[in-house]
């Protein structure tokens, strides 16, 4: 059974330190364990961590430049870090506030301020994540909405660029949706975005694919690392579930059931700045879909220093 507990790493070169710590701390958190900078950002990149306590003075190392490349790199640069230490100057902490630490806990180590000030951080960690959470959910449909997508797709294409790597978007449309609204209602409506929304997530339920609601009746669907041949099958198998759902719609031009029209543009980054690019490829390849009878699929693949649209 997967833990529910937050995760903390523990960064400090001396083992009675990370033994003190860890059982401090064990009650309240899984802890996992490194003993270099290098270490710790091997693990920061790989696991989802909660919190991170890092030791100021190691050798080869040190804590100074371990939160300056976590604070670099996308994939860690939110979480928060505690620095450990036993250095008592102005001008460290200052120094430690200002490449991004959120507190400090002095050595020698007191079990119970250390066991206080690292629930006072978890508390607000969480709570952070709840608004967080609640700012990037599409009430309607209780997928991530724009402002969600635009995060997920900066860290996608940075990942991809990195990794070289593929990235695909997708542009979805419910065909004649404003003729459903007028023959239906609203509310109904509603319950026809919220039923093609979650056919979609069931679609597309890789751990990082991303289905959100992009405004109205149209989604947004990230791919990362995805094969051309394969991804044209998916997209068409796609278009087919939604057909599949049966939803009556007697004023629809293309079909007597609820249809959509799907715009794809599959790329490798190689350079930055050109994910807006390839939003607008997508939407372009939409239009074209919706133009040429809807109900369908139409997409293009490119490198992202030749983009044309």
């Amino acid at each position: 059974m997967k833990s529910t507990k937050p995760k903390i790493l523990i960064v400090d070169d001396e083992t009675a330190n990370l033994k003190i710590l860890r059982e401090i701390l064990r009650d309240d958190a899984d802890i996992q364990a490194a003993k270099s900078g290098e270490q710790a950002l091997a693990i920061a990149s790989k696991q989802q961590l909660t919190l991170i306590l890092l030791d100021v003075v190691m050798p080869e190392m040190d804590g100074f430049e371990v939160i300056k490349q976590l604070k670099s790199d996308e994939r860690t640069r939110a979480i928060p870090v505690i620095f450990i230490t036993g250095l008592r100057d102005v001008d460290n902490e200052e120094k430690g506030f200002a490449l991004g630490a959120c507190d400090y806990i002095q050595k020698p180590f007191h079990a119970a301020i250390v066991s206080a000030r690292v629930k006072l951080h978890l508390e607000l960690i969480h709570q952070r994540q709840l608004l967080t959470e609640l700012a990037h959910i599409d009430p309607l449909t209780s997928l991530g909405n724009r402002r969600k997508f635009d995060y997920v797709l900066e860290l996608e294409w940075s990942i991809a660029k990195r990794e070289h790597t593929s990235l695909a978007i997708l542009m979805i449309d419910i065909d004649f949706f404003k003729n459903f609204n007028d023959n239906y209602g609203h509310s109904a409506g509603d319950e026809v975005i919220q039923t093609v929304g979650m056919a979609l997530k069931n679609q597309f339920s890789r751990p990082r694919d991303f289905v959100g609601r992009y405004g109205g009746e149209e989604f947004v669907v990230v791919l990362p690392n995805t094969c051309g041949e394969l991804l044209q099958d998916k997209i068409q198998k796609c278009c087919d579930a939604i057909a599949n759902l049966n939803i009556e719609h007697e004023r629809s031009d293309v079909c007597n059931v609820v249809t959509v029209s799907i715009g794809g543009a599959l790329c490798e980054p190689v350079v930055s700045g050109y994910a807006e690019q390839v939003v607008k490829a997508a939407d372009t390849q939409l239009y074209h879909a919706k133009k040429g009878g809807r109900n369908q699929v139409r997409w293009q693949e490119f490198k992202t220093n030749c983009i044309k649209v």
